[in-house]
């Protein structure tokens, strides 16, 4: 029997696993930025961006199944981490089509026809996605797992701004259509902090990922 050894491909994968969290971190930031800026080419951008997001989570999703049934010397850690990597992509990836989805919003020119509490609102949610972001980041990347329940206590305030903007919504400040744009604005970031949450649970092998 072949004695089991580590796999050198999760370390050949690292480097490109740190890139996707950081061009999702990037495409969250832009697209906000972009959305209330009213940067129409900033938006552009970050929609186009998303396909590196894709191509790259699908060569590392590739790579660590190609590792898992070739390789049966592979230690029992090493065939865990490559698991753990297989089911956290998916929601790095969802991620990354959120931002996707806020930046198509804002090429359209929405940021300029919210009410100016909905951008503040708005505004907060894209300043704490991105908190979330960096604190999943540290959970997945630096293995610091005391992190994970800082994640969920930033995913209630993002749970607690979309509330905010809800009510905000029905006050009549907006247009219809422009009110139920916002209103899927408000769900991609409530998702992208779900994400988070998940991420860290899935690290830490915590239960109740969803």
């Amino acid at each position: 029997m072949p004695r089991l050894v580590p796999s050198a491909t999760l370390a050949q994968l690292d480097p490109q696993v740190v890139r996707v969290f950081a061009l999702v971190g990037e495409a969250m930031v832009e697209a906000t930025h972009a959305l209330l800026a009213g940067d129409r080419e900033l938006a552009k951008r970050v929609v186009e961006h998303d396909v590196i997001i894709d191509d790259l989570v699908n060569a590392i999703v590739a790579e660590a199944e190609a590792e898992l049934v070739s390789n049966t010397s592979l230690d029992v850690a090493s065939r865990e981490d490559l698991l753990t990597l297989l089911r956290i992509l998916p929601e790095v990836e969802r991620n990354g089509d959120l931002a996707e989805h806020i930046a198509r919003r804002a090429a359209r020119g929405l940021g300029m026809e919210m009410s100016p509490r909905s951008r503040g609102l708005i505004e907060r949610m894209g300043e704490v996605a991105s908190t979330i972001w960096r604190e999943a980041t540290d959970v997945i990347i630096d293995g610091k797992r005391e992190a994970a329940g800082a994640i969920e206590d930033v995913d209630d305030e993002l749970d607690e701004l979309h509330v905010s903007l809800t009510a905000e919504l029905t006050s009549g400040s907006m247009s219809l259509p422009v009110a139920v744009e916002v209103a899927l604005l408000a769900r991609f970031y409530e998702r992208f902090g779900d994400h988070c949450v998940n991420l860290a649970r899935r690290q830490v092998g915590r239960s109740g990922a969803d």
